[in-house]
């Protein structure tokens, strides 16, 4: 091989690497499950009863309806209050609030 097929074989691969490293997240950020926060058809999979899957929540804030969020930020979201003027929280569990009848 010649030195310049050797120098264009090195090069081709360290841009691969570089490629990669780019490609690669550094570090995932965690994420847990929050209730009652989802619009309605926008919840990630297993919902609760009377849905099967994502997008089957079929209430804005949906107590037993959940979405992925960051690690650490489920318990401080800020939600619109109920129609009825009461204040709506998230949570790390599931709510009876808001459950379609």
């Amino acid at each position: 091989m010649t030195a310049t097929m050797s120098r264009l074989a090195l090069g081709a691969s360290l841009a691969c690497a570089l490629g990669a490293m780019a490609a690669t997240p550094i570090q995932a950020q965690e994420m847990e499950k929050c209730y009652g926060v989802a619009q309605a058809g926008q919840n990630d999979c297993a919902a609760g009863p009377g849905t099967t899957c994502a997008g089957t929540s079929t209430t804005d804030y949906q107590g037993n309806a959940w979405k992925l969020v960051p690690a650490g930020t489920c318990l401080s979201m800020e939600l619109p209050p109920a129609s009825d003027g009461t204040a709506r929280k998230a949570s790390l569990e599931p709510l009876t609030r808001d459950v379609p009848a």
